[in-house]
């Protein structure tokens, strides 16, 4: 089992950028894949963007593709999630989340087994 802790999370202007980090404890993110998602007030949560332990492919929501990147550490202890150009719509809590698997496109939360704690987001117009 693996402990997921975010951080990163804060207030930034409309037009800003953000990091968030995912830290993994207990052990290394090599067999799985990672995944962010966002829950805004009163919405369900949402699927943002993964990254596979094999091969480091990535895939995004359209709503953030060209603006959100999703990295990895070599040690595969960190996932993190680059955030440019912010909008308002993007406030929500972020929450990283492990698949057990080391390669899918899966995008459902139901398909992740391990979450974070969640930190949050602000944009402000």
């Amino acid at each position: 089992q693996v402990q997921l802790v975010e951080s990163g999370g804060a207030l930034v202007q409309a037009g800003g950028s953000l990091r968030l980090s995912c830290a993994a404890s207990g052990r290394t993110f090599s067999t799985y894949t990672m995944g962010w998602f966002r829950q805004a007030p009163g919405k369900e949560r949402e699927f943002v963007t993964a990254i596979t332990s094999t091969g480091g492919f990535t895939y995004y929501a359209a709503s953030v593709k060209g603006r959100f990147t999703v990295s990895m550490d070599s040690a595969k202890t960190t996932v993190y999630l680059q955030m440019n150009t912010l909008k308002p719509e993007d406030t929500a809590v972020y929450y990283c989340a492990a698949h057990l698997a080391a390669w899918t496109t899966a995008r459902q939360p139901h398909q992740f087994a391990y979450w974070g704690q969640g930190t949050q987001v602000t944009v402000s117009s």
